[in-house]
């Protein structure tokens, strides 16, 4: 899995993959354009989308109705050092009624890879590379 982001100005980058782009942004109030989400709402969204995504595979294996499915989440911010420090998600299926299932949506939800990837740190290496006139990258 790749992605790729370039700087666009300002504080403004383009993220990158497969051919699909997002522009991530700044609100005004920290001297950004506002046409995009910051990195935490993209962090927030790619959660949130990936708890929608097993949500809903676990109500099509049964036939259930998907119709109006919501995922809301919020964090809560925390410090030294500072970070995203819970995160709430609260799916709601509007159809669904029966314990079974809303335990099944629930267990289902707590398969999510990118809820998985936060529970258990994964290891980040940071690589900087400069960039000569003629665009060749020159390890530093």
């Amino acid at each position: 899995m790749e992605l790729t982001v370039n700087y666009l100005g300002n504080v403004q980058f383009e993220a990158e993959t497969r051919g699909h782009k997002l522009i991530c942004d700044q609100p005004f109030e920290n001297k950004g354009d506002d046409e995009g989400m910051t990195p935490p709402e993209l962090l927030l969204a790619s959660l949130a989308t990936c708890a929608g995504y097993y949500a809903v595979e676990y109500l099509k294996t049964r036939n259930l109705p998907k119709e109006g499915l919501r995922v809301r989440i919020s964090a809560e911010k925390a410090k030294n050092p500072a970070r995203l420090g819970k995160f709430i998600i609260d799916v709601e299926a509007p159809e669904l009624t029966d314990p079974q299932h809303i335990e099944g949506v629930r267990r289902s939800v707590e398969k999510c890879l990118i809820k998985n990837t936060l529970l258990v740190a994964p290891e980040i290496e940071v690589a900087i590379k400069a960039l000569e006139a003629a665009g060749q990258a020159q390890p530093t």
